[in-house]
């Protein structure tokens, strides 16, 4: 597997450049859902561009040395909002879409989550990998050769507080 490292300029302009295509399509959505935690970030941004409510699944699949194997995947219980229900037209976002199965199970989720008037739901990410079973609705950049994506916030799932109290540098990219 190789390995494609992101930069924060390139993250963001990740995300700009989905905001727009999603944007170009017309297609209109009174509800953004992201996928914790990959999505996290993507979701703030769109959500604040968007100016549309914004939701939290926590789902969790990876773990292991540098968090680089994928297991089982867990959704939480519920679903963190302010709203009382969920909107009608859901763009459901997630950082990358690797197996696919993280996107397929929650999407099946929010089908069985108690609102009845949940219409459409469609998905964004920045990065397709073409070993998906899936295919987002929306996505940036489609990876044939399915790299291992560096993601310049991955330096903090391997400092500690006392590092950083120390004064140790992060290599961020």
């Amino acid at each position: 597997m190789s390995d494609l490292y992101i930069s924060w300029q390139q993250y963001h302009q990740h995300i700009e450049t989905l905001a727009v295509q999603i944007h170009q399509s017309q297609w209109e959505f009174n509800q953004i859902v992201c996928l914790a935690k990959g999505g996290l970030r993507i979701g703030d941004i769109l959500c604040r561009l968007y100016k549309k409510p914004l939701a939290i699944l926590y789902t969790a699949s990876y773990g292991g040395e540098n968090q680089q194997t994928r297991g089982q995947i867990q959704i939480s219980e519920h679903l963190a909002m302010i709203e009382k229900s969920l909107g009608s037209h859901i763009l459901l976002v997630d950082d990358l879409v690797d197996s696919g199965i993280s996107l397929q199970e929650a999407t099946q989720w929010l089908k069985n989550y108690n609102n009845p008037d949940i219409q459409e739901i469609r998905s964004a990410v920045l990065w397709y990998k073409s070993c998906s079973v899936v295919k987002p609705d929306y996505y940036v950049e489609y990876l044939e050769d399915n790299p291992w994506i560096h993601q310049p916030f991955e330096c903090y799932e391997t400092i500690t507080l006392d590092d950083l109290a120390n004064g140790v540098k992060l290599n961020t990219i």
